[in-house]
């Protein structure tokens, strides 16, 4: 019989103590008829009394039959019914490789889904951040512990630049639910806006705590510290965020995917910080060797200028040609060294 690594991570929250009884008692019914206790996650370890929630900050099994995986897929599916807030993720891992996940997350009729569910679909269209906020806001005063609509409301104000207002939202989602990636990774941002860049630094690494390899969230939170410790003038720091980064396969539908040229182009900068050149040299190569991502002019000047600094340390001819690319794409930096040669 196979076996693969599962986990499960998330919260769902089912409002009074009423529903959290029915739902505790359903729970127990069908793990027990209907699925004979062959389900991965134990009701004494997930069901939280004292919130009216099933809270599961990380539950992992590295001997997961495909039974057992299913029968707990269908019991919180089943379960999720009766939610007002909050979401589940589940991923089944093979030999390292995503075999198949899932997101489990309320879509009952009850006001306060329908307002968060609104609200969360208007966040993605431009110009209705105004409609956005009036329904995440709606579906907090109709659940006052609607971590997520309070993560997607900081989003909304982020957005707004209303920066004071993310934050607050950003950390009220925090308190409720400490253990999801997503407003950290917000919080973070709107640190980096006010410049604490520490706090960012710290927010980011809470949200790469809080999340696994297979959400792109966990590289996202990688790159952004990296470009910080950069910033900071924190090399060592900087090459060991990035380098996991660049080393890193994105499918061309990952949101990293295109982020991938960037990252490259840092992290050069961070191994020519510690002289590390010929590294560096590979790593602006690759910067200006990817199609995909940013590429501006002034940016790839600035590749080929910033690899003819590390090949000019190595010894390697070619720095001067870099020099001239450069400079033929408006880089006065490399007009003038190109000056200093003659």
């Amino acid at each position: 019989m196979s076996t693969y690594k599962t986990i499960f991570s998330g919260r769902l929250e089912f409002g009074s103590s009423r529903s959290y009884e029915q739902v505790l008692k359903m729970y127990q019914h069908r793990n027990e008829n209907y699925y004979r206790n062959d389900i991965l996650l134990s009701e004494e370890e997930v069901f939280e009394d004292s919130t009216h929630a099933l809270d599961v900050p990380r539950f992992i099994s590295s001997q997961s039959t495909e039974k057992s995986w299913k029968n707990t897929i269908n019991l919180l599916k089943y379960i999720n019914e009766f939610a007002i807030a909050g979401n589940l993720r589940a991923w089944i891992i093979s030999e390292g490789k995503l075999v198949e996940q899932f997101l489990i997350e309320p879509h009952s009729d009850k006001i306060a889904v329908q307002a968060y569910l609104k609200g969360r679909e208007l966040v993605k269209c431009e110009g209705m951040e105004g409609e956005a906020k009036k329904a995440l806001t709606k579906a907090i005063e109709k659940f006052e512990r609607h971590a997520l609509a309070y993560e997607r409301r900081g989003y909304v104000n982020f957005m707004l630049k209303n920066y004071d207002d993310a934050l607050y939202d950003f950390s009220k989602s925090i308190d409720i639910n400490p253990n999801n990636s997503e407003p950290y990774f917000g919080r973070a941002k709107v640190q980096v806006k006010k410049e604490n860049l520490q706090a960012a630094i710290s927010d980011f690494e809470l949200a790469i705590k809080k999340s696994i390899p297979h959400q792109s969230i966990y590289w996202d939170a990688r790159r952004l510290k990296g470009e910080l410790h950069l910033e900071l003038k924190e090399p060592k720091a900087a090459i060991f965020e990035l380098r996991l980064f660049t080393k890193r396969f994105f499918k061309p539908d990952d949101p990293n995917f295109k982020r991938r040229k960037y990252a490259f182009s840092n992290y050069g900068k961070a191994l020519f910080q510690e002289k590390q050149f010929a590294e560096s040299v590979n790593a602006f190569s690759t910067t200006i060797e990817l199609e995909e991502g940013k590429d501006e002019p002034d940016f790839k000047a600035e590749q080929f200028l910033n690899r003819g600094l590390a090949r000019q340390k190595v010894g390697e001819s070619g720095f001067v040609n870099d020099f001239k690319e450069a400079a033929e794409l408006g880089c006065k930096k490399a007009a003038e060294l190109l000056d200093e040669l003659v």
